[in-house]
């Protein structure tokens, strides 16, 4: 199976979903990243209904298309956990595109680099006030219980100081290239 498979799976553990709804919880995650397509959800939903991993069931709407609603099964919650604890934690990475940018930089002007600079700042210091929004929000809290409710808070403050780091960088950055001659 496939990262989106158990992204799939563990948005279920959480709480039964159509495909929509994880295809739009995908999209909002700072932590879920995907740009695939809808077809590719349903695609793995259907091989997770093959598995026994997860079941689903027809909703009748009286003013709206019906929808499938998906459940995850005790064997796709086993898969989930088995994922999680014998996968190999990933090293962050730091391949950033901006550092690629800003590596030829040096040839222009201290005005237009700072200029670029201050672009990027600013684009970090929204990062981190929406964020900390999310996590006061607690949009991906509700109804969990308080194990559940600590690891998430504890993913956004991971988020929240790679960002703050971020900025320090910004502002050292910008700082040195003012004291340049």
């Amino acid at each position: 199976m496939v990262t989106i498979d158990y992204t799939i799976l563990g948005m279920l553990s959480w709480k039964p979903m159509t495909g929509y709804d994880m295809k739009r919880m995908m999209q909002d995650s700072p932590v879920m990243y995907w740009s695939g397509n809808n077809n590719q959800i349903y695609k793995a939903l259907v091989q997770l209904l093959d598995m026994g991993y997860v079941t689903n069931e027809l909703q009748y709407q009286e003013s709206a298309p019906n929808k499938k609603v998906y459940s995850i099964t005790d064997s796709g919650k086993a898969a989930l956990e088995a994922w999680i604890l014998e996968t190999e934690p990933e090293i962050p990475e730091f391949k950033k595109a901006f550092l690629i940018q800003i590596s030829w930089a040096g040839l222009m002007e201290k005005e237009k680099i700072d200029q670029l600079l201050a672009r990027y700042e600013e684009q970090v210091r929204e990062q981190i006030a929406m964020r900390q929004e999310e996590k006061r929000r607690q949009k991906y809290f509700p109804n969990r219980s308080e194990q559940e409710h600590y690891v998430w808070d504890q993913i956004y403050d991971n988020l929240c100081q790679s960002y703050e780091a971020e900025l320090q960088w910004t502002v050292r950055f910008r700082e040195g290239l003012k004291a340049l001659k």
